[in-house]
């Protein structure tokens, strides 16, 4: 896939198997990469099909604007949906996302990307019911055509450079949109800087989602501790390595939630302050011996009842609205751990204003 040089075939040759063949899929058919196709995806690049746009580890391949092409085509997507799947490349690629950590762990963690602003309704995406099922092209395409292109040029095979035990669903596809138009609070992209009139993509390395069920409460505080709870255990990389998280609140939740007049802010210290697990419950009370964990910050008590957060600062949990506006569910989604820290990117390199921030839908000089 590194290698730019066009290839043809007889026209009596089945193309999906001849990829399938040349072991260019993720395992569902590909869309074969026709010079039309090539052509109208290219056009949406911006042109110059050999300009590279960044090396994909762990092989390191470069990936240039042709490359990004064939794996855009070969997923599946339209051609307008290219400009969010460069820049989640790009957000992946950044030092601070360590992908190369993240493509060779055996943990299972796999990219989530968020997308918010204006491109979401632009090329059609689902921000609402099964948000992080099926059903929906831009969705399913977009978060494909990343995964195939961290395949076929960060070399992530299974079993060679991917030695994720486990792996998860995500690993085929992980991408939803924020649901800004029926949230309580200013949209995530906002919040850090950019204009409402922005578009930004958002990637956290993270395992599948952790769905959270609450009936019952009509107070934010039953519904986050139902979320706590959830958060409160010793088996996700949270616990023992720190590092961020990301919680989605389903709408009928943010709406129980921000009618108390509790901002984005309350929702992460609550959810930040209100973990429960402790040092003896990480450290198994020492009975294996003596654990220091390094992996956790200088600061932590490593005393038996030291509570032990789930993440070094509120800020470190990463919160959005989405889903759809019946059912009273929300989803805890653990990181992958200090190793990696999350990237957030404006579409075709748009930078945060340097005028107001908005944080919980008030905007602050």
């Amino acid at each position: 896939m590194a290698n730019e040089t066009a290839q043809y075939v007889d026209q009596d040759v089945d193309l999906i198997e001849h990829y399938y063949e040349q072991g260019f899929s993720d395992g569902f058919p590909v869309v074969p990469p026709t010079p039309g196709k090539m052509e109208r995806v290219l056009a949406a690049l911006g042109g110059n099909p050999e300009h590279v746009e960044c090396r994909v580890p762990p092989r390191w391949g470069n990936l240039t604007r042709a490359v990004l092409a064939v794996n855009i085509i070969m997923a599946g997507c339209r051609p307008e949906y290219a400009q969010v799947v460069r820049a989640a490349l790009l957000a992946l690629c950044d030092s601070h996302f360590n992908l190369n950590g993240v493509q060779a762990t055996t943990h299972m963690a796999c990219p989530l990307l968020v997308v918010n602003g204006p491109v979401r309704n632009e090329i059609g995406m689902n921000a609402g019911c099964n948000v992080f099922g099926s059903g929906n092209r831009a969705n399913a395409t977009i978060g494909r055509a990343v995964r195939m292109i961290l395949l076929n040029v960060g070399g992530g095979w299974p079993g060679e450079l991917d030695k994720s035990t486990l792996g998860h669903p995500g690993k085929y596809t992980y991408c939803i949109a924020e649901n800004e138009e029926i949230s309580p609070w200013a949209p995530y992209h906002v919040e850090k800087g950019y204009s409402p009139e922005d578009s930004a993509v958002f990637a956290i390395a993270s395992e599948p989602p952790h769905s959270v069920t609450n009936h019952v409460s009509d107070d934010p505080e039953g519904i986050l501790e139902s979320i706590c709870s959830a958060m409160s255990t010793i088996a996700h990389n949270n616990a023992v390595s720190s590092g961020s998280c990301a919680v989605v609140i389903g709408p009928e939740h943010a709406a129980t939630i921000a009618a108390k007049g509790w901002t984005r802010h309350d929702v992460r210290s609550f959810l930040w302050m209100n973990t429960k697990n402790t040092f003896a419950d990480i450290t198994f009370s020492h009975r294996y011996g003596k654990i220091y964990n390094r992996n956790l910050p200088r600061w932590y008590r490593r005393e038996p009842d030291a509570r032990i957060p789930i993440v070094p600062e509120p800020d470190n949990i990463h919160l959005f609205v989405a889903g759809g506006e019946a059912g009273r569910f929300s989803a805890f989604i653990p990181g992958w751990g200090h190793m990696t820290n999350p990237v957030l990117r404006g579409i075709d390199g748009k930078e945060p204003a340097a005028g107001p921030v908005c944080v919980d839908g008030t905007c602050m000089l």
